[in-house]
């Protein structure tokens, strides 16, 4: 993806990006899928921007368990209020594929129109995470799932979509159970409701062909 097009940097001509890219330190930085990119308690100045691929915001509790509090696709950010407060990280950034990022100084993103880009990405994350509490209210692995895969639907304007998660990664970020979630697929398979294939799936409206 061409840096240029992200939108941290909608309205900036591309002539003024290495320049800005300069001011702000820029480090560009690829991962493999597993890679941890920021551990908990760690203290960064920089926010990242994926570039390539996906990375998933994680939180382990005292015993281990983990559950996904938030994702970052191309032309995303992550860790800027960490970066921007100057506290330790309480979460954790795992690369959930092969990709890259770039890292930039968050007190060096001073132009202006960075600063309303950032403000509109912040924006977008916080009705992300409107959404995942909206999932996270239902009372059932079922109804979880159903909001969860609607969104997305929607979001894709399509009944047919891929979901950057595999089901382990998918249990976590619902906070349920695995087994529970995927006896709640077959069922809902079983109902004619969906058809799935690994990450990608298809809704169906009653009365619909399955594939």
């Amino acid at each position: 993806m061409e840096i240029s097009t992200l939108p941290l940097f909608r309205g900036i001509p591309a002539g003024e990006l290495p320049a800005l890219l300069t001011q702000a330190s820029a480090q560009k930085c690829a991962f493999r899928k597993g890679e941890l990119l920021l551990s908990r308690g760690d203290v960064t100045g920089c926010l990242g921007l994926v570039l390539e691929g996906h990375v998933h915001i994680i939180r382990e509790d005292f015993w281990g368990n983990r559950s996904i509090v938030g994702l970052a696709g191309p032309g995303e950010v992550f860790a800027e209020s960490y970066a921007l407060a100057g506290e330790p990280l309480s979460v954790s950034v795992l690369a959930a594929s092969d990709g890259a990022v770039l890292f930039l100084d968050a007190h060096r993103l001073t132009d202006a129109r960075l600063t309303d880009n950032l403000l509109s990405l912040l924006a977008k994350k916080n009705l992300m995470l409107t959404g995942k509490m909206r999932h996270m209210a239902r009372r059932t692995t079922r109804d979880k799932l159903l909001s969860y895969l609607s969104a997305q639907a929607l979001a894709a304007g399509s009944s047919e979509f891929d979901i950057p998660m595999d089901r382990q990664q998918l249990a976590d970020y619902l906070a349920v159970d695995r087994s529970a979630m995927s006896a709640a697929l077959g069922k809902l398979r079983d109902e004619g409701a969906l058809t799935f294939r690994k990450n990608h799936f298809h809704l169906l409206r009653q009365g619909e062909e399955r594939d």
